[in-house]
Order: structure tokens, then sequence, then C-alpha cells
């Protein structure tokens, strides 16, 4: 398996695990007041950062980082979203960006800069104008406005869209009133108008088509995956905690409802995983690569849903009390499962693993 590394200055993950059970705890209990909007989920970010995962663009080990997206999700998914936008644009960035801007990242990120990769457009897509001097456009569903400070942007559509890295703190141009899910209110998420932005802010990541280049595209939607399974690995933990506070997780039907969605999370962890590592194997064809990780996204989704039912069915109607916890956690993983494509992906992944004798072994061969 090839390993590379390709920011010189990033600084390794803590020894203590992915990511130390401190952070953990901290994220866990922030969740709460940061969708009340008590808490500022940059506090929670800043404790990434110190922990140095804002440093790591999740090359290093895959596996590892899938395991730390995991516990992250599990903790605290609105900040395991943000996160793994942060590890996707750093990675897009270690792929494709120029010397120096790789360089001035690092210091970027040393003064508090958080990354982001914005790909859904507005009714107006963005793109430069017909002068070439500005942009035009704007993004819908940008998550961690006045959060994130330096974005990945997709300009144009199509075979020829490209990676703008833009800095994107001014609030004047941040709509949140846009976001108006029950979930992932944390995030901030909403629109971001780029209209009339001189090009000169731009630092152009890569060439036209570099964005869709595979298995770096969608055969990197495993991360997507370890932050579903770990969030509905957390959910389950709740449910059981407030089970057994009530004394009713001894009962037969608690434990044969709530183990057997346990047992297909941790089969979901494990294709999520191999995935992880598959990505960066050059012995594995890319589409093998893609299959499987289009497998750990969807196998993580329908899981996660899987989790909901179960808990809903355990806890009964304290989980739809407006201060549950478990209802929190369900409500946003219940967001975050409906990713965009589920169909065209599975169509993806049963062309390559069912459309040749033999090729159902994919990256297990």
């Amino acid at each position: 398996m090839t390993v590379s590394k390709p920011l010189a200055a990033l600084t390794p993950l803590t020894s203590d695990g992915p990511v130390p059970s401190h952070v953990l705890e901290t994220l866990r209990a922030a969740a709460a007041g940061e969708e009340r909007g008590a808490r500022p989920i940059s506090h929670s970010i800043d404790l990434l950062r110190q922990a140095g995962l804002l440093t790591d663009d999740g090359t290093s080990d895959l596996a590892r980082t899938a395991r730390a997206l995991m516990q992250v999700g599990a903790a605290n998914l609105g900040v395991g979203r943000l996160w793994e936008g942060h590890v996707n644009a750093l990675h897009l960035i270690s792929l494709y960006g120029t010397a120096s801007v790789k360089k001035s990242l690092i210091r970027r990120i040393a003064e508090r800069a958080l990354l982001g990769v914005w790909g859904a457009d507005g009714a107006v897509p963005v793109a430069l104008d017909a002068s070439g001097n500005c942009l035009t456009g704007s993004k819908s569903f940008a998550s961690g406005l006045g959060t994130v400070t330096d974005a990945l942007v997709t300009v144009n559509s199509g075979p020829d869209v490209r990676l703008a890295l833009i800095d994107v703190t001014d609030a004047v141009r941040a709509d949140p009133s846009t976001w108006d899910m029950q979930g992932m209110r944390a995030t901030a998420s909403g629109s971001y108008d780029f209209a009339g932005l001189p090009a000169g802010r731009v630092e152009w990541i890569g060439a036209p088509g570099d964005y869709l280049r595979e298995p770096h595209f969608v055969g990197g939607v495993w991360r997507i995956a370890a932050l579903q399974a770990g969030a509905a690995a957390g959910l389950l933990d709740r449910a059981a905690a407030e089970l057994r506070a009530a004394g009713r997780m001894d009962a037969e039907a608690q434990k044969t409802r709530l183990m057997g969605v346990l047992m297909r999370i941790w089969a979901g962890m494990a294709l999520t995983e191999r995935a992880a590592e598959a990505a960066d194997d050059r012995h594995i064809a890319r589409e093998s690569i893609v299959a499987t990780s289009i497998a750990a996204r969807l196998f993580t989704e329908e899981v996660g849903l899987d989790a909901i039912r179960a808990v809903e069915q355990s806890i009964g109607l304290r989980h739809f009390d407006a201060g549950s916890e478990t209802g929190r956690v369900a409500r946003d993983l219940s967001v975050y499962l409906r990713q965009a494509a589920r169909d065209a992906f599975l169509q993806r992944a049963a062309q390559t693993a069912l459309g040749e004798d033999g090729r159902i072994w994919g990256v297990f061969e």
C-alpha cells in the first residue's frame, strides 16, 4: 500500500488514540448547547485543533482517520460534519494545490483557519462572468457559515469544473436563514453569495476536471460512511444509557432490538475501514475502490435508519420530547443520512461489482 503525506509540516495525531477521550467527552457535552445556539461550534473545532486533528489530511493512515471520524461522529455529528469537510479540503489541496498554497495553508490553519468544501450551487451556479474578472452565483447547503474561513468552491459544472479556494469570512455574503432543517442546526449551514467577488481573490486548486478524478471523488465517500456509522453507534449508546437509568435495559426485547442493530453497525464500521484502506492501495482498480466506498456509504445509511427506528421503539414517547438527547442525535443523523445521488451511487457500484464474472470479491479479493 502506498502511503502519502503531501504536506511536509503536518503534525501527527495524539498517541493515545485517534481522538483523545477528554476531547470526545467535551464534544459530547457541548452538542446540545451548540444546537440551541448557546455555545459556538467554533469552540469544539478549537478542541480538535489543540489535539492536532486539523493539520492531518487523513492520508497517513486512512483506517485511523476512519476510526477518528467514527469517534467524533458518535460524540457530536455537527462537529464531525465540519471536520470531515476540512479533511476533504485539505486532502484535495494536498493532491492538486501548488507548493505555495500548501505552505500558506499550514500557517493559516495554525492561525485558526477551518476549511470546507462547498459544491451545491444555488439558483445561479457559481462561475466566472463573461469578462473573467468576477464570479457570479451562489452556493447552497454551505456548512459552517461563520466558522469555515476558507472554502473549496466548485466553479462551473460538468467535466471542466474547477476548484477555487476562497476566503468566506464576509458575513454580508452569508445567509444562514436558508437552512431550515430539523437537524444539523449547529453546523450553521446556509447560502453564500459569490456574485461580484473579484477573480483576483481566488486561489485556483488544480486544473479543470481534477475535482472529479477517482478514486478521490466518489471514492472518498467512505468518510461520510464513517461519520454515519459513528453517529448511529452514538445514538444507541445514549439510548442504552437512558434505558439502564430507567431500569428498562434488562428486558429481552430491548436487548434483542438494539443488539441486532449494533451488530450491523459494527459490520458497517469494518466495511468502512476496508474502503478507507483500499482508497490508497495502488493494486486495486479505481472502480473497485469507488464501488466499495459507495457500498460503505449506502450500508451505513441503512443502518443509521435502522438505529433511529430501534431507538424510537425502545425509548418510546420520551424520545420525542424537545429536550431528549436521543431525539437530538436522531434529528441530526436523519438529516445527515440524506446525501445526494443515492440511486445513482447504487447503480454505479452494482455495475462494477456485478457487471463481470468474478468481480464480486472487489477489494476483498
